[in-house]
Order: C-alpha cells, then structure tokens, then sequence
C-alpha cells in the first residue's frame, strides 16, 4: 500500500472496486520503495541455500519490479 502513494483509504476502495492502482513517482513513493527494499534485502540475505522463499515475499519483489519499470518508462516519456 506505501508503494502506491495513495492514501489508505483510496488505496482500499480501489481494490475492493477492482480499480487499477496508477503509482505516480514522487517523493513518498521512492522512500517507500527504499524501505520496502531493505527489508526484501534483509530478508533475502537471512535466507541460506535451498530455503524457500514466501510468496508474499515474491509477491512484493513482483510489485517492486512493476513499480520500478512503470517509472523508468514513465522518466523516459516511453510508451507503456
């Protein structure tokens, strides 16, 4: 929900109503980014060899991953 931007109120009544959730990058969006980072890297490094990886923690990298790529096109006036 950080990563979005929106306030948490939309950011519900957006996924109850099964509304697309825009993220537009400012400010608040790339500390939420960074602090979701730390803690996906936090916790990728606590993981050792043949450890499974929760999927709620694929889910944020998936996320992550979407996020970022939206912007980077967005900075470089690519089409999406």
């Amino acid at each position: 929900m950080a990563i979005s931007g929106l306030p948490k109120q939309e950011f519900c009544y957006r996924r109850c109503m099964g509304r697309e959730i825009t993220v537009v990058g400012n400010p608040q969006v790339y500390k939420a980014l960074k602090d979701v980072h730390a803690e996906v890297l936090a916790e990728l490094r606590r993981l050792s060899a043949g450890d499974t990886v929760e999927p709620g923690l694929l889910e944020t990298i998936r996320l992550m991953t979407v996020t970022l790529r939206g912007m980077r096109k967005e900075g470089r006036n690519e089409p999406r």
